[in-house]
């Protein structure tokens, strides 16, 4: 793309944005795509072939996928964790199931060493899982049928995400931040797991949750955190991501790029229309931006044109200026006396895997996967590699005693349980 042709694409959105009232669709459409890029982690101005099957087909298609694939249906106990301005913020728990007992010790056993010993069982190990930018708890659906009933997990959605309310101090005007996130993490965790020790795994976004919550509390990390997971993730630099795109179109969009998400945000209502009328193209850039491969499995990519398309313009354009300001390097030595995964996509656009090898330099001791044909969305799109390494770093930390993951970490399968 040109330099000027990528000036044109955001000076039409920002147009459109402006139009108080307007009724033109076909703007608001443009307004609408613009913004399912940043959605996706992406810029605007990307080219998308024309679809040839017909309107009508394809949205039976869509439904189709959405009936069949019961992604994101996977539900725990719920709870909500009150953040430091007051935000609630929705997670679930995934408990271990019990251990069957033996024959020469039952139930009563075991209440007898308690009375005996005077003391409670340790609390066990629990997983806590971040998702990313525009996602929510459900983005980690094949890792959790995977692990369910293995080990004890939390799954939150973060602020103005999926269940949680919208951020409280962004209501009165306060721009929101990755040192913010760090803080809702310690409240989810404060509710959801004040005892025991931690497994962290965060992608995207939810990694940088992570670096923030170790910048801001060292001694939590220090004393309770067995083992970190990385996932399509950066520690800053974000600011200098072309997405895929020609330098001279990445510097055009970057110009007026802060304008165009202000105006926006103020016109969500316009913007949301034009999403929906423009929801074959919007789905051709969640894939470009999300997938690696040219054959992902079709309703994955429907899951997450869902996904991204639940989260309102609005808390979009509010989030995105955080991440380039977004800078935790300084953060990242925190975590190198514990087992450290790291694993980004060799296709991702979004936060390139040249982020997650920045990442390994500062932890050298860490596990490093760069998995082949995998985009951003590593862990929807090669679902069985991700929790393979994740059951790998739970063993090795000692949170499961063995590998001993279920088979439902695959997109072949219909996980439903």
């Amino acid at each position: 793309m040109s330099e000027s042709s990528a000036e044109a694409v955001v000076a039409a959105t920002a147009n459109v944005a402006g139009a108080a009232g307007a009724a033109n669709w076909r703007r608001a459409g443009i307004a609408g795509a613009a913004i399912g890029v940043l959605a996706a982690g992406a810029a605007a101005g990307v080219a998308v072939e024309r679809l040839t099957v017909g309107r009508g087909m394809r949205k039976k298609a869509r439904l189709a996928l959405d009936a069949t694939g019961p992604y994101g249906s996977l539900r725990g106990t719920p709870g909500r964790a009150v953040a430091d301005d007051g935000t609630e913020l929705y997670y679930e728990i995934d408990e271990v199931e019990a251990a069957p007992a033996t024959a020469d010790e039952g139930a009563s056993s075991g209440t007898r060493r308690r009375r005996l010993f005077g003391r409670k069982a340790p609390a066990p190990v629990t997983v806590v899982f971040s998702h990313g930018y525009c996602l929510g708890q459900d983005s980690w659906h094949f890792q959790r049928a995977a692990l369910r009933g293995l080990v004890r997990a939390v799954y939150w959605d973060q602020r103005s995400h999926g269940r949680s309310e919208r951020g409280r101090s962004q209501a009165d005007g306060v721009p929101v931040g990755i040192d913010q996130l760090g803080r809702d993490l310690k409240a989810v965790i404060d509710a959801a797991a004040p005892e025991g020790p931690l497994v962290l795994a965060g992608h995207s976004m939810g990694g940088m949750t992570m670096m923030a919550l170790a910048d801001q509390y060292p001694a939590l990390i220090r004393d309770r955190v067995a083992a970190v997971a990385l996932i399509g993730t950066s520690s800053g630099k974000l600011g200098e991501v072309n997405f895929g795109l020609p330098v001279a179109g990445v510097n055009a969009v970057r110009r007026v790029l802060p304008g165009v998400l202000k105006a926006l945000g103020s016109q969500a209502e316009l913007v949301e229309k034009g999403r929906r009328a423009t929801a074959d193209l919007f789905a051709g850039l969640i894939k470009r931006y999300s997938f690696g491969s040219k054959d992902v499995d079709p309703a994955v990519a429907r899951f997450a044109e869902r996904l991204i398309e639940a989260t309102p313009i609005d808390v979009v354009a509010e989030f995105y200026p955080a991440f380039t300001e977004h800078d935790k390097s300084g953060a990242l030595p925190g975590f190198r006396e514990v087992p450290v995964l790291i694993l980004a996509g060799d296709k991702d656009l979004v936060t390139p895997s040249s982020h997650s090898e920045a990442i390994a330099d500062v932890l050298p001791d860490a596990e490093l996967v760069i998995v082949p044909d995998a985009g951003h969305l590593v862990m929807l799109e090669h679902p069985e590699t991700v929790t393979d390494r994740l059951a790998d770093l739970l063993v090795r930390s000692g949170t499961v005693p063995a590998a001993n993951v279920g088979g439902h970490g695959s997109t072949a399968q219909q996980p439903g349980r």
